[in-house]
């Protein structure tokens, strides 16, 4: 697929206007959730709703990180999804259920997001 990066607006969502940017977000559709610094959401006021997530790293390690909500906008897409407090060392990655929230796909030729078309209903 190729590896490209997208920059990104993160906004509290408890907080309207509580909103920070965040450069080189690494899109990955192998990683379930987006990661954003720990530094940043706790900047914009973002709660801790989950503590101590395991999450099964490429590598084989278990590790655990908090979990919050956001508002997080990459050009026109928008979505309210649960971010990842990133520790040092962690990268910056935009998730797979970012992607479905802003019902979006890669297009991996262009290196960029694009609509992913309607939406599926019952």
């Amino acid at each position: 697929m190729g590896i490209f990066h997208v920059d990104c607006i993160i906004e509290n969502v408890r907080k309207p206007r509580h909103i920070t940017g965040v450069k080189r977000l690494m899109v990955d559709c192998g990683a379930e959730y987006t990661w954003i610094p720990e530094d940043i959401l706790e900047t914009i006021g973002v709660q801790v709703a989950k503590k101590d997530i395991q999450f099964l790293m490429a590598n084989g390690q278990t590790i655990t990180r908090d979990i919050g909500y956001a508002i997080i906008r990459v050009n026109e897409f928008e979505t309210v999804d649960e971010v990842v407090f990133g520790k040092k060392g962690d990268l910056k990655l935009l998730g797979a259920r970012t992607l479905e929230g802003f019902a979006a796909r890669v297009d991996s030729r262009e290196k960029k997001l694009v609509a992913a078309g309607p939406i599926p209903a019952a």
